[in-house]
């Protein structure tokens, strides 16, 4: 994870998705979210944003959250995850390319049942980090906070793939890499899809 309280600026425009970008408006329509890069305060808010509005169109609906992602921010990513949960639609999550890190968690994150992986996506699990500095007291506060976060979320991935939250120190401790079959294997994920006919929990198909 590239950072643990902090995010880069605000993304220069053309950089990043915009909110008013037509393809990702119309990709809206269909209740389709894309994640789609490093996870930054900026892109959180734009998420968290955009399943506020779905969820208040129609909160019986679910909202479709894809994800090809190399991680990022914890406080970012807690704020998307916070957000899942908080809002009354299921969250239906899609793999493809990378889910690493945060990414690998907010994959996770969908409703059960409606978490998936496409045949050639990767994932990453591995234990959160962040650069340290400053006077020995801020050392101190940032140390504590890490080892927080990091009960935090083994606490959670336990909850999500059905492991015992040691089982998930021991397998985070270093960088560990999933084939789209061992992350289903590892309970990461519901289903492995390869056709749009496949992902058959899309609500009216």
């Amino acid at each position: 994870m590239a950072g643990l309280l902090t995010s880069s600026p605000m993304m220069a425009d053309g950089d990043a998705p915009s909110i008013v970008d037509p393809i990702f408006n119309r990709l809206l329509k269909d209740r389709i979210i894309w994640m789609g890069e490093e996870v930054k305060d900026d892109m959180a808010n734009r998420i968290c944003a955009q399943m506020l509005m779905l969820a208040a169109e129609d909160p019986k609906k679910d909202i479709w959250l894809y994800i090809n992602s190399p991680g990022g921010s914890i406080t970012a990513g807690m704020a998307i995850y916070d957000t899942m949960q908080l809002i009354e639609p299921d969250v239906a999550t899609v793999g493809l390319g990378m889910c690493a890190s945060m990414g690998q968690f907010l994959l996770s994150s969908g409703t059960p049942g409606k978490r998936f992986l496409t045949s050639h996506a990767r994932v990453l699990m591995h234990q959160p980090s962040g650069g340290i500095g400053g006077t020995t007291t801020d050392v101190r506060i940032n140390a504590e906070l890490i080892m927080d976060m990091k009960k935090t979320l083994a606490e959670l991935t336990a909850q999500q793939t059905g492991h015992t939250v040691e089982e998930i120190y021991r397998d985070n401790e270093y960088d560990h890499w999933f084939t789209a079959q061992e992350a289903l294997d590892y309970g990461f994920v519901d289903k492995i899809v390869s056709t749009h006919d496949t992902m058959n929990a899309k609500e009216g198909e």
